[in-house]
């Protein structure tokens, strides 16, 4: 591995695991709750001890993340486009270091219509990554006709193992719902897998038992957005999830971090 990209990451996983919380739901969604100071919901993040985030090129010139981890996303689309599922490239390589990004990220939804145009991008934006030495996490999610569930076991390894074919350093990608099933996903990925966190959830105990799980089987760490940002305590919430990722806690000790006695 080229050594720049080497050092950029070990900044997104200190000691070979992560939690990173992604905020790029602006261009999708719009200021929503939890994303509409972001200076503010960084510095919480700052406080719980966060490993890195995920941004648009627009936030990442106008935050301050001090010593996190920085990770500059370079696909979107947005909720009212025709096709939401199709996400085009909206940032360089290039542009992202000019930033003084420490990583970068592709979305790309296996099983779309389009997802001929997201693969070619995915191995475009590998090639640059390798030139320049920045590390790339490709978001690989299945999302099309012929997937049967977003969650679905076989799509979820495919998508995996599809990312980390095309050069990806770092694939998210969903929890399949149970170990076994997630461990087959992380053995036949050869670069670390972590999990997404998909829509809010019920209960943070859900969250982190969910967390705790994909640990087990074998992934390396998160990416969680809405059940961070959008908790009512996200310093709180970042450290349970480190105190999981990180030192192994299972999540019913994690949750006394949330004020929570079980």
């Amino acid at each position: 591995m080229n050594p720049g990209k080497r050092k950029r990451l070990h900044r997104i996983l200190p000691d070979g695991k992560t939690v990173i919380v992604p905020m790029d739901h602006g261009v999708t969604n719009g200021p929503i709750r939890g994303l509409v100071n972001m200076q503010d919901i960084v510095d919480k993040l700052l406080k719980g001890g966060t490993d890195a985030v995920i941004v648009h090129k627009g936030i990442a010139n106008a935050v301050d993340t001090q010593n996190m981890g920085l990770i500059v996303h370079l696909s979107g689309s947005n909720q009212y486009s025709p096709d939401p599922n199709r996400k085009v490239r909206v940032c360089s390589v290039e542009e992202a270091l000019r930033i003084g990004a420490d990583a970068v990220s592709v979305h790309v939804n296996v099983g779309a219509s389009n997802e001929a145009e997201m693969l070619q991008k995915l191995g475009s934006v590998a090639d640059d990554c390798d030139q320049y030495g920045i590390p790339l996490l490709a978001m690989m999610y299945p999302r099309g006709t012929k997937i049967p569930s977003e969650h679905d076991p076989d799509a979820i390894a495919l998508a995996a193992r599809l990312g980390a074919e095309l050069g990806a350093d770092i694939i998210k990608t969903n929890y399949t719902g149970d170990i076994e099933s997630f461990r087959r996903v992380t053995a036949g990925c050869p670069v670390p897998v972590i999990i997404a966190g998909g829509p809010k959830a019920k209960t943070d105990a859900d969250v982190l038992r969910m967390v705790s799980d994909a640990m087990s089987a074998g992934g390396v760490g998160v990416s969680i957005g809405r059940n961070v940002f959008q908790n009512d305590d996200p310093t709180a919430m970042t450290k349970a999830l480190s105190a999981i990722v990180h030192r192994g806690v299972r999540h019913e000790e994690a949750l006394k971090t949330l004020g929570v006695n079980v």
